[in-house]
């Protein structure tokens, strides 16, 4: 980490990370609603003994294993990523990091491994409640794999229960269970799982609706959008609800990552939320004057309410966050950025002399050096930084990324609702251009849940751990052009698996269930 490699390394390592869980994204929100669906079909066919609820719940199967089977693949390939792009991230976190992608593969991957294949090769072989038990646990252990992922991801948004280490210039574990129900894994999981079964239900919706403009398979479509809409709803609400979570718990760890979602650069008491904007191309520097909208619609003291549970509490914009001197929620004062970089160098001269005092056995110079980095760790990643502008992230990508997907997210209660209305009004059938309405819908799906991972992963630049260390200390020493390389095999590689997918997927809908 003593070197940090050039603005065109780094930005490539960063391109092909972000190319590799772009694709892999594509996959997984599809895989962990189709299951959950899947699974309530075959139930009702368990209680039933209806055999069109069988077909409709096999054909579903069918689809749900097309998509998981590539998203494997890619899956794979984004974890390799840390240890070839990512070498210096490995080592100094690997292991707090390591441990819940080992969890995920030891417990959740193998779970769905040892289930899977009784799912789509037990119909006849088993009994019904084994076979329902077999989906169910497929269910699970794909819903466990997205826990124990994006636990790991939390760590990097907020790095607790860790201790450094500065022999090994390593982070150790120290609180197993800190990592791993966090109220940032937590809101994080409960809103991308959420997010999932509501794309799941629209893709259900959507292809079920094709059936009935085409005027195929009807009596099967129609089954399977009751269960849609009505777990698309329930889905949506419940994004709505993890969504307020998630963002007071961004308001108390990440709160620059909040001021770019709502392009907020003075800070204020009682702040609003914007609902609508167009933000300032002109506003070119965090500190001028340029106002930062062009126009906006707000929602006054929402922003407030929403980040710190009172309406009339002070949210710090950009500015603030820079310059520091605000009183923070604990009575303390925010310190500056330069205050931070001070502590942080602190923090690294301090390591540089440890390692020294070590190697020449000054036990009581190092104790003293070892009490100055820990003094000063929560810091430690502002020591890369060279200027104020470092710490900000993209401002409009963030911002336009996330209201995108709150518009999205309210869009689709109200479609599952209008849906739902006419499915129960026996109306639905005809009504072709909602028919129309709801198979282009799956596109908005798709496009909100990428766009969330912009914003959770955008917002928090340039740290790939909050506050500890940034990209450009996180990278490989490996040679751009080897990156550049591997960027573009990936990208055509991620690319036919796509189409393939696509390929085979819209054959077997235009085959059709086998009623």
């Amino acid at each position: 980490m003593d070197v940090l490699l050039n603005a065109a390394a780094v930005d490539w390592a960063r391109g092909q990370f972000a190319l590799t869980a772009g694709y892999h994204w594509i996959f997984v929100p599809l895989t962990l609603g189709l299951a959950v669906i899947m699974s309530i079909m075959e139930t009702l066919y368990v209680r039933t003994g209806d055999e069109k609820w069988k077909k409709t719940a096999k054909f579903w199967q069918i689809i749900f294993g097309i998509n998981f089977a590539i998203g494997v693949a890619t899956g794979i390939i984004l974890e390799f990523q840390f240890g070839t792009n990512w070498s210096n991230y490995s080592l100094f976190v690997g292991d707090i990091f390591g441990a819940p992608l080992a969890i995920e593969g030891i417990v959740a991957f193998f779970l769905e491994a040892t289930f899977i294949s009784i799912m789509f090769f037990g119909w006849k072989r088993v009994s019904k409640k084994m076979h329902l038990l077999s989906t169910w646990m497929v269910t699970l252990g794909a819903t466990l794999s997205a826990y124990w992922i994006l636990v790991a991801n939390a760590w990097m948004q907020h790095p607790i229960g860790m201790e450094f280490n500065p022999e090994t210039m390593r982070n150790e574990m120290v609180d197993f269970w800190a990592v791993a129900v966090s109220p940032i894994a937590i809101n994080k999981f409960f809103h991308t799982v959420t997010s999932s079964w509501g794309l799941g239900a629209a893709f259900v919706v959507g292809v079920s609706s094709w059936y009935l403009i085409k005027k195929r398979h009807q009596d099967f479509a129609l089954r399977s959008i009751k269960i849609a809409t009505i777990f698309g709803l329930i889905s949506f609400i419940l994004i709505a609800l993890s969504g307020d979570g998630s963002a007071y718990e961004v308001s108390q760890k990440q709160p620059m990552k909040l001021a770019a979602m709502e392009g907020l650069y003075k800070g204020k008491e009682g702040a609003g939320l914007v609902a609508v904007g167009l933000l300032n191309p002109k506003k070119e520097a965090y500190n001028d004057d340029v106002d930062p909208y062009i126009f906006k619609l707000e929602i006054p003291k929402l922003l407030s309410l929403m980040g710190y549970r009172n309406a009339n509490a002070f949210v710090p914009g950009v500015k603030d966050i820079v310059d520091g001197g605000y009183t923070l929620q604990d009575g303390t004062t925010a310190l500056s950025f330069k205050e931070k970089r001070e502590r942080g160098l602190l923090a690294h001269k301090a390591l540089a002399d440890f390692q020294q005092a070590k190697s020449e056995g000054r036990d009581t110079d190092a104790a003293n050096f070892e009490t100055i980095i820990r003094e000063n760790y929560n810091y430690f990643g502002y020591g890369f930084l060279e200027k104020e502008e470092d710490m900000i992230p993209d401002i409009p990508l963030t911002f336009y990324m996330f209201h995108f997907m709150v518009l999205v997210g309210g869009y689709f209660i109200l479609f599952f609702a209008v849906v739902w209305y006419y499915h129960s009004k026996k109306k639905l059938e005809n009504f072709t251009a909602l028919q129309h309405v709801a198979l282009w819908s799956i596109v908005l799906a798709y496009l909100a849940s990428q766009f969330g991972w912009v914003v959770a992963e955008v917002g928090r630049q340039p740290w790939t751990i909050q506050d500890i260390l940034p990209v450009q200390a996180a990278v490989s020493g490996v040679p751009v052009e080897n990156v550049i390389t591997t960027f573009i095999l990936f990208a055509v590689l991620f690319t036919i698996l796509l189409v393939a997918e696509v390929t085979i997927m819209l054959k077997q809908i235009k085959k059709g269930p086998d009623f």
